[in-house]
């Protein structure tokens, strides 16, 4: 619902971001990660007389209930599984889904280069299916926040139930609103915003209003004409720093006695990163003193900037 606010409440304050991470013997309402002999892995949370059911067998969660951490426990066909808490990444991967997810690779690399840390405020915008979103948690702490923007309510639902799950409710540092961001976004003075939308341009202006000098605005684009618009939209605009592009790529290996060597399958190209600081107020970059390669702005060339003054 464009243009207006709506707050998803909090159906249950949280502990704190600390109290999430758990250590010691499983208890009720524990995420549970239960990988058998092939290494799938399926999540669960503990319930008192609830069973796991697949074609191996039935679990009892009674039977996890009390247990250490790192047990493995016997379906009722024998096959063996091992139980942990899951990580965030395998979380994350597994998580039912209305929009694509942020990978964790590109999760981790944008709190780095958002400079996150306890106690930072930081706003996000789309909320997808809240995969991000848990990460920029955990990074902020408990005396940080996080203002999530979603303009679809259904994706926001979604986002909703993935991060209570997490966190085992809804965390009293999280405000979760569906709209527009480049509308309804009020906060001022933030460490950083973080952009995954297929237009991050239409939220500039509101994007440097919001965020304190030094503030940092990450954008992931999956396109490179995306990318490009946002960068001379950035550098139009004026009050940021020169813009730069990364993305990240991981490749895993096969380990296995003398046959050790990279995985015939990688995670490679998810997204680009385009990062950016905010100005002080009336601060002007010196020009740049490197040229434009040939043929960057020619005649075919339509972005930000490629007409005179008034006539865009």
């Amino acid at each position: 619902m464009t243009g207006s606010v709506q707050r998803v409440s909090d159906r249950q304050a949280a502990p704190g971001i600390a109290a999430a991470r758990r250590r010691g013997p499983f208890v009720v309402g524990d995420l549970v990660q239960l990988s058998d002999p092939r290494g799938k892995m399926h999540t669960i949370t503990l319930e008192v007389g609830k069973e796991f059911h697949t074609h191996r067998g039935r679990l009892p969660h009674d039977d996890l209930i009390g247990q250490p951490e790192g047990t493995v426990v016997t379906s009722t066909n024998g096959t063996g599984y091992l139980a942990l808490r899951p990580i965030l990444d395998d979380f994350v991967l597994a998580m039912p889904r209305g929009a694509q997810v942020i990978y964790p690779k590109d999760a981790a690399r944008i709190v780095g280069l958002a400079n996150l840390g306890p106690g930072a405020r930081v706003a996000e915008a789309g909320v997808g299916s809240g995969a991000l979103t848990c990460s920029l948690l955990r990074a902020v702490g408990d005396e940080g926040h996080v203002y999530s923007f979603e303009r679809r309510e259904d994706f926001a639902e979604i986002a909703e139930g993935n991060v209570a799950r997490w966190f085992g409710a809804h965390p009293r540092t999280w405000t979760l609103s569906i709209g527009d961001l480049a509308e309804i976004l009020v906060e001022r003075e933030l460490d950083a915003v973080v952009l995954d939308m297929l237009a991050p341009w239409d939220c500039v202006v509101s994007v440097a209003a919001a965020l304190a000098p030094g503030g940092v605005l990450v954008v992931y684009v999956a396109t490179t004409t995306q990318m490009s618009r946002l960068v001379e939209t950035l550098r139009v605009e004026g009050g940021w720093t020169e813009p730069r592009a990364e993305e990240s790529l991981m490749r895993t290996w096969h380990l296995e006695g003398l046959a050790v060597r990279p995985d015939h399958k990688m995670n490679g190209h998810t997204g680009f990163l385009v990062t950016a600081r905010r100005l002080a107020p009336g601060a002007v970059l010196p020009a740049r003193r490197r040229r434009p390669a040939p043929g960057s702005y020619g005649s075919d060339y339509e972005g930000p900037g490629s007409q005179p003054a008034g006539e865009e």
